[in-house]
Formats: structure tokens, C-alpha cells, sequence
């Protein structure tokens, strides 16, 4: 489920609904830079600080939920344009799983993939136990 050799890495590729349309590594890339404008563009139009930035966007087909955590990790989950928000989930993705079983790891080193087990697993069941998650049609 975890990716080994990408520092940009998709962890919840499996539950994708569709072929990737490029290779992983430039699919990543492309993400990125498009998460990185629309960050830039928010705060030159934003009239105050905003604490929280962006937080989302959607299309007809789907809603992309950010979470920038203080480190500067990002973490992103494509859904349903349903979903009203996911901010809850990426924040306890980041609050429980992460810092517990990744950065307070010693056997994970920093700035490297993540490459642990329980961490995949633990991620895999919290996603699929979401509300809003629904297996994607076979």
C-alpha cells in the first residue's frame, strides 16, 4: 500500500476508481504544482490572513480536501463531491496515526517514504472506516 521509492507519496492509490493517467511519479508532481498555485493564488486574493488557507476545491466529478500540517506535510484525499468536509479526517490521519506511528518511530527515519506496516494498515482501516468511504465498484 505504501510506495517505497517516492518522497511525494500516494498512499491511498488502491482505492483510486480509475487508472492512473500518467506515471505515479509525474501524477505526484502534477498534484504539487497544482495544490502549490492554488495555495499562492488563495493568499493573493485572500483580503485577511487566513488561518486556514485552502481547504478544498471541487469539480463536477470530485472534492479535493488539504490539510497542511506545521511541519508542511500535505495531506490530500480525493472524494465524492458529497463529502461536506474531511478536514476532521485528515487532521486525526496526521494527529494519530502519523505522529504516532511514523514520526515518533525511531526505525522511520525523517524526511524519507514511509515505508511502515502498521502505519499502512492502521491509515487503510481508519479510511475505509470513514462515513463517507465506499468500496469503489469493482
Amino acid at each position: 500500500m505504501c510506495p517505497p521509492n517516492s518522497m511525494s507519496l500516494s498512499l491511498m492509490s488502491p482505492f483510486l476508481p480509475r487508472p492512473p493517467l500518467s506515471p505515479p511519479p509525474q501524477e505526484s508532481k502534477l498534484m504539487f504544482g497544482m495544490l502549490f498555485s492554488l495555495r499562492s493564488f488563495v493568499t493573493k486574493l485572500s483580503p485577511t490572513n487566513v488561518r486556514d488557507g485552502f481547504v478544498s476545491f471541487h469539480t463536477s466529478k470530485y472534492q479535493l480536501h488539504y490539510y497542511e500540517t506545521p511541519m508542511g506535510l500535505r495531506l490530500v484525499l480525493n472524494m465524492d463531491v458529497s463529502v461536506a468536509s474531511a478536514c476532521k479526517a485528515l487532521h486525526h490521519i496526521y494527529s494519530h496515526l502519523f505522529m504516532e506511528l511514523v514520526m515518533k518511530n525511531p526505525l522511520c527515519p525523517p524526511r524519507t517514504p514511509v515505508q511502515s506496516e502498521l502505519f499502512c494498515s492502521r491509515l487503510d482501516a481508519f479510511v475505509r472506516g470513514l462515513p463517507f468511504f465506499a468500496p469503489c465498484p469493482a
